[in-house]
């Protein structure tokens, strides 16, 4: 074989090697990016909240609330600082707590909802919930609401839940407003 050949299939082998390792690299550099179970919100595709049985209550106009489970399947607490949605133009991240009498009322929680690292948060009728104010249509049951949850490092995490008939939870709201009862059903009678 001659000295030329011999160096130019050396020179096209090393090459190819190379090649190949820099697309390993390359390769290696997009792994290490990829997400996890344990990213962060809005990192990549994967999130590590995740909501079930999640579901608004229906009503005719005025307010609804959004309950469900929020899971945090990530290895640090994340907080919900805001949600959105066409449903309704104004929405609170509300806790229910009791007043001075012992009566239980609404308010919005300072600081958003803490999801803690690998545990579950819970919104329910009584507890905590998503408040939706001033509803753009009738929420009816059977219908579905699409929501955005933007966390403190700004990622969003994007959901739906179906619209159910449901009367209960007699709290009012802090101030006292009579049109903010969460005890009516999509009829305005109290539950």
């Amino acid at each position: 074989m001659s000295a030329w050949l011999t160096t130019s299939r050396r020179t096209t082998t090393t090459g190819l090697g190379l090649l190949l390792a820099a697309a390993s690299l390359t390769l290696a550099g997009c792994a290490a990016e990829s997400p996890t179970a344990d990213a962060a919100p809005g990192e990549g595709t994967d999130q590590s909240v995740a909501i079930s049985d999640g579901w608004v209550k229906a009503a005719d106009s005025g307010m609804s609330a959004a309950f469900g489970e929020l899971t945090n399947s990530g290895s640090d607490d994340v907080t919900v600082v805001s949600a959105t949605t066409e449903a309704s133009s104004m929405l609170e991240l509300h806790e229910t707590v009791a007043n001075e009498s012992g009566e239980m009322i609404m308010r919005e929680i300072e600081g958003g909802f803490v999801i803690p690292a690998g545990d579950t948060l819970s919104l329910e009728p009584g507890g905590n919930h998503i408040m939706l104010m001033d509803l753009s249509d009738p929420l009816e049951a059977g219908e579905e609401v699409t929501f955005t949850l933007t966390f403190a490092d700004d990622s969003t995490y994007e959901f739906t839940a179906p619209v159910k008939d449901y009367s209960g939870a007699n709290e009012n709201y802090e101030g006292g407003e009579p049109e903010m009862d969460m005890g009516s059903d999509s009829t305005g009678t109290d539950g």
